[in-house]
């Protein structure tokens, strides 16, 4: 944050770091060439929402993560706002888009807290990251054992680390 920003009474965005990790650890390259997710738009809205639900659960683990989780999902919407006009839709539009979007990712924190409380993750794999199109077995595996490793290791990283950014 500027100078002035911090004269005018500017708030940082907390939840900037922790958000960019999530993204970049979405865009690496094993979940697309080894686990067969489509590198595509969508493929890597799938990818950053499966790793921001897997983080929002971890948070959702602290008594004190309500409100950096619910500032991470802030920081989505601002990112998709910004992703969807940069593609080219319209102000019109934009607020459909985002709304569907939030719900998408709604729907992803209770499949994958339910999935991960029966200790399965599979079928929310193939429901929301392959939108329904199963992959290679070794594909899916690789994926479903990458993101049971993640969230082992999310469990065991402090929260203050995660806030500012440093994932396992």
């Amino acid at each position: 944050m500027s100078w002035l920003g911090r004269l005018l009474g500017e708030k940082p965005d907390e939840a900037l770091p922790l958000y960019t990790a999530v993204v970049t650890r979405a865009r690496a390259e094993h979940w697309y060439r080894d686990g067969a997710v489509p590198d595509t738009v969508d493929g890597r809205f799938d990818m950053i929402a499966t790793l921001l639900a897997v983080v929002m659960l971890r948070l959702e683990a602290e008594p004190a993560g309500g409100e950096p989780a619910a500032r991470l999902a802030e920081r989505f919407v601002d990112d998709m706002d910004g992703q969807l006009r940069e593609i080219g839709i319209g102000d019109i539009i934009v607020g459909k888009h985002i709304g569907k979007m939030m719900s998408m990712l709604g729907g992803r924190l209770g499949a994958y807290r339910d999935g991960l409380a029966a200790g399965d993750i599979t079928p929310a794999l193939l429901r929301n990251l392959y939108r329904g199109a199963a992959p290679a077995d070794a594909a899916l595996a690789h994926v479903r054992t990458s993101l049971m490793a993640f969230h082992a290791a999310l469990a065991t990283t402090p929260m203050m680390k995660l806030l500012a950014g440093e994932l396992p």
